[in-house]
């Protein structure tokens, strides 16, 4: 079993009131939290890296809960994404871990998610940046909900660990008005529509 040691957790809350135009009559919350794990595969090849995922899942379900009680409770979550992030002496697919524990604990939890949750991956050295993508739980063409947040460690990821993200919304970008599929318009049987 291979030991994904946890170094710290970080959480990031953003209340959106306007992006330029009138003050929304309510803000728009985004909320994040990332965690630094030791990597067990870093600086080697290993073929079989997917039994791994199971290791992390409670590491997932625990990143979950403390976004949902950061974004206030359940009521209202209607956006969703992923990420992940290697120290330099990991490789592209041991992010890829993050997929079904990240994932699959926010569907869990926030119950009838049918959308696909959007994700982003990618390699770096300590004070790397990466954004995570969002978009709606049920309707992946709601175009309101297209929207990112940035996260960041300033001492990690270390060579030897892995970032994992997840970030959650509330509402669509304040003022969108992009078209599309509307919110009140979603079906919710496909993840699509």
């Amino acid at each position: 079993m291979p030991d994904f040691a946890l170094r710290k957790t970080m959480l990031f809350i953003e209340d959106i009131h306007h992006d330029g135009g009138p003050v929304a009559d309510h803000p728009r919350r985004r909320a994040a939290m990332v965690a630094l794990v030791r990597n067990p595969f870093a600086g080697r090849y290993v073929e079989d890296l997917q039994s791994a995922m199971d290791d992390l899942k409670p590491l997932g379900l625990m990143m979950t809960d403390r976004l949902i009680e950061a974004m206030g409770g359940i009521d209202g979550i209607d956006g969703y994404g992923k990420a992940g992030l290697a120290g330099e002496a990991g490789e592209l697919e041991h992010t890829a871990l993050w997929h079904v524990p990240g994932g699959y604990a926010m569907r869990e939890r926030l119950g009838e998610a049918k959308a696909i949750v959007p994700s982003s991956m990618k390699i770096g050295g300590v004070g790397t940046r990466i954004d995570i993508p969002l978009g709606h739980i049920n309707a992946a063409y709601v175009r309101s909900h297209f929207d990112g947040m940035e996260v960041g460690v300033p001492d990690g990821p270390r060579a030897d660990e892995l970032l994992f993200a997840l970030a959650m919304s509330r509402g669509g970008r304040i003022h969108h008005r992009m078209g599309g599929l509307q919110v009140h318009e979603v079906a919710g049987k496909d993840g699509l529509r």
